[in-house]
């Protein structure tokens, strides 16, 4: 009968929220990802929230159209609050410590809305620790989703030269005050466990191709449009231009290319804070540099070379899995990584037989990987099959959501909470400590904090 209650309780849809630095439009590093999973959730009837900062990456400039103290907005029934922190403008490590602080601090004086839990997503850490400590106060269960290990990243760019300690106890504190740990790759388990000693549970979660390119296919007016000749072999790197990306070797590859009078043309596809840097070094008729496309364009951009490319400062092994992969796997072509030997990129070309290795910071050894897969169109095409097929079974979306809901649902089942003080005090030993450290570091060399960035 109308109105009259059947006496069944109605279970209530659980609530999520997401803080992270990073979000949609922003079209690469972490954004898709945070973005894909919050809305995938809301699909699968999750209540979900997100606060985050008005888009801003690659460029490290306010996007136009955004801006405010504050901006509240629904985006694909997600509730999307966005609020006003300091970009950094010259990428030292103090720079990028105030950044994430602001950050942390308007995200917990925002208002939560009651979360049953709530996902802190790292880069940015800092911001994450100072949320642990309200959830833990509010007794909330926490994941951590760990995109990119800090400790590693300021070891193996030699950011902070031997005084990592600071990072360290930052990050090994926000994963033991989590209730449960989401990681993108196995080697990121393994670091946690054995090199910060995390006891907390650990969860692998792949991240997924989030862009499609199938079908896609050559376009030649495109090429045409972008300054690509016929008979151009385009290698094309997608993404940010960072320092991590160490793309200095690619600028090398062009001279060494054009030197040789081949036909290989590299292309460098984003935006980022080393970008004015590698233009600085000047070019050659062999190098070119393209803005960020828009969506629709730029997988047309990407299918419509002939080679993708993932570059990697020498030294770097574990700190992070470019994401950039996930969608060149995608695209059919083959990949060059110009990485270190033992690094997780390596593995994972290896893993999905999808290109060449080569030796990072040997410009010669990228040049001749490329004219090898320009000379063999058959094994080309082979290594972007065997590329496609390794996405279709590793990198799949439906399954990554499934593995992260039921890592939120054991979270709220087990609800384990670090005690507050101790949270409070390694969030302020941590914070001290690498703030001097990293101020150290700024006095010593202008040197860019290394974060994500990674993909297109």
């Amino acid at each position: 009968m109308a109105g009259r209650s059947t006496g069944v309780k109605q279970r209530r849809a659980p609530r999520v929220l997401f803080i992270g630095i990073n979000y949609a439009p922003e079209p690469t590093g972490i954004a898709p990802y945070t973005a894909g999973m919050a809305q995938a959730l809301a699909m699968r009837g999750w209540h979900v929230g997100v606060i985050t900062t008005h888009p801003h990456y690659p460029w490290w400039r306010v996007q136009d159209g955004f801006g405010g103290w504050k901006r509240v907005e629904r985006q694909q029934s997600v509730d999307v609050t966005r609020v006003s922190h300091y970009v950094p403008h010259h990428h030292t490590m103090v720079e990028r410590a105030v950044s994430e602080l602001t950050f942390g601090l308007r995200a917990d004086l925002a208002h939560w809305h009651h979360p049953d839990a709530l996902v802190l997503i790292s880069p940015a850490m800092i911001a994450s620790r100072l949320a642990a400590v309200r959830a833990a106060m509010a007794g909330i269960p926490t994941v951590v989703w760990v995109q990119d290990i800090y400790t590693l990243g300021v070891r193996e760019t030699g950011a902070i030269s031997r005084r990592a300690e600071g990072i360290a106890l930052l990050e090994r504190g926000l994963a033991r005050s989590a209730d449960r740990v989401v990681v993108i790759h196995d080697r990121f388990r393994r670091v946690l466990r054995e090199e910060l000693s995390v006891t907390t549970p650990v969860d692998v979660v792949r991240n997924w191709s989030h862009v499609t390119t199938d079908g896609a296919g050559r376009d030649s007016a495109l090429r045409r449009e972008l300054g690509w000749k016929d008979d151009d072999v385009v290698v094309l790197h997608a993404g940010n231009i960072g320092a991590k990306q160490g793309l200095e070797n690619v600028v090398l590859a062009s001279r060494e290319a054009e030197r040789r009078g081949s036909r290989i043309k590299f292309v460098l596809l984003g935006d980022g804070n080393q970008r004015p840097v590698l233009e600085a070094m000047g070019g050659s008729s062999r190098l070119q540099f393209l803005d960020p496309l828009p969506d629709g364009r730029f997988e047309r951009a990407l299918a419509s070379a002939d080679i993708l490319l993932v570059n990697e400062l020498p030294g770097l092994t574990e700190m992070a899995v470019p994401s950039k992969l996930t969608t060149y796997f995608a695209s059919g072509l083959p990949v060059i990584a110009a990485v270190d030997s033992s690094s997780i990129t390596h593995d994972e070309v290896c893993a999905a037989g999808a290109g060449i290795c080569v030796p990072a910071g040997d410009p010669d050894a990228l040049v001749d990987a490329a004219e090898r897969l320009a000379a063999d169109p058959a094994a080309a095409q082979a290594f972007g099959e065997s590329a496609r097929r390794f996405r279709d079974q590793h990198l799949d979306v439906d399954a990554a959501v499934s593995s992260f809901q039921a890592t939120l649902t054991r979270a709220i089942a087990s609800g384990r909470h670090a005690p507050v003080s101790a949270l409070a005090g390694s969030l302020g030993r941590g914070l001290g400590s690498a703030v001097r450290h990293a101020s150290a570091s700024a006095a010593a060399a202008d040197r860019p904090l290394t974060g994500r960035h990674r993909h297109p």
